[in-house]
């Protein structure tokens, strides 16, 4: 069932990724709409009540303006806007309501909208990253020596790193892992770091040479240690939120591997600094 549940996880990436536009914009609402449920339910395990419906519409609602932006379909200033008035919005509700709420109800909601809003829609500027490259909304000359970095192959090779990162760390951890990493999370072993570190450099350099980018062994240890970092700090933050609950997962939506957001933990630090990073790649130049 675990297998079965992975693969149709997979697919379903495989296929929105490739499909782009507005199906993996809705396949990335519809991940996080799910995952902030989980997180919700796990935050009034603590006896924390955050504004559950306010924040999942402003998240989707977050998501949705990126798409729009990069589109020219709405500026950027309105796009910008969203995420301060979602937040007023939030705290507003919140006050109205008959039981006043407690910081951690809005120190929670805000949370959400940042960890499930904000932060994923970095996938869809991945994803449409030649879309950026001319749009009126963003300063070209940021990206005016990335040619080669398509928004597909871009959000494809981050995805696989995240998924190579994982392997490495589970079968190198399982079969010599004796040094513990952190206390939050007692089955992740330094040697498993390495491994999965190991095994997204590898990846990387392989997809960066097979995509033709410049300086491809670089850019390829680059973004393994990058991502298979972010991708660590994703799941022992949710581990750290778990165990706060005290809960084993997130849910039990997918048979053999939890919630959604035990799924997904991995992927919602790491577009941000992906992007990031190739910026500064591109305005200092450095490979």
């Amino acid at each position: 069932m675990r297998f079965k549940s992975g693969l149709i996880i997979g697919i379903f990436g495989l296929i929105v990724v490739s499909l782009g536009g507005w199906f993996f914009v809705i396949g990335i609402s519809l991940l996080t709409y799910l995952a902030l449920l989980e997180l919700f339910k796990m935050a009034e395990y603590t006896g924390i009540k955050p504004a559950t419906k306010t924040t999942l519409f402003s998240c989707t609602i977050i998501i949705i303006s990126t798409y729009l932006e990069i589109k020219g379909i709405i500026g950027k200033e309105i796009s910008n806007a969203i995420l301060p008035i979602s937040s007023i919005g939030i705290c507003t509700w919140l006050l109205l309501q008959p039981k006043p709420g407690k910081i951690s109800d809005i120190a929670t909601s805000i949370f959400g909208l940042f960890y499930l809003g904000l932060l994923p829609s970095y996938w869809i500027k991945l994803r449409e990253l030649e879309n950026i490259y001319n749009s009126t909304n963003y300063n070209n000359n940021l990206f005016s020596n990335l040619d080669n970095f398509s928004g597909f192959n871009v959000t494809l090779v981050t995805c696989l790193l995240i998924v190579s990162s994982d392997i490495g760390s589970y079968f190198v951890g399982k079969r010599y892992g004796k040094r513990s990493l952190s206390p939050i999370s007692p089955g992740k072993t330094i040697e498993g770091l390495i491994g999965g570190i190991s095994c997204s450099v590898f990846t990387g350099i392989i997809f960066a040479t097979l995509f033709k980018w410049e300086n491809s062994i670089l850019i390829g240890i680059s973004f393994g240690i990058l991502v298979s970092l972010m991708g660590l700090v994703g799941d022992l933050i949710e581990s750290m939120m778990k165990r706060d609950a005290k809960l084993k997962d997130s849910g039990n939506l997918l048979p053999g591997h939890g919630g959604m957001l035990d799924r997904i933990d991995s992927y919602i630090f790491t577009p941000s600094l992906i992007f990031y990073t190739i910026i500064f790649i591109d305005s200092f130049k450095i490979f």
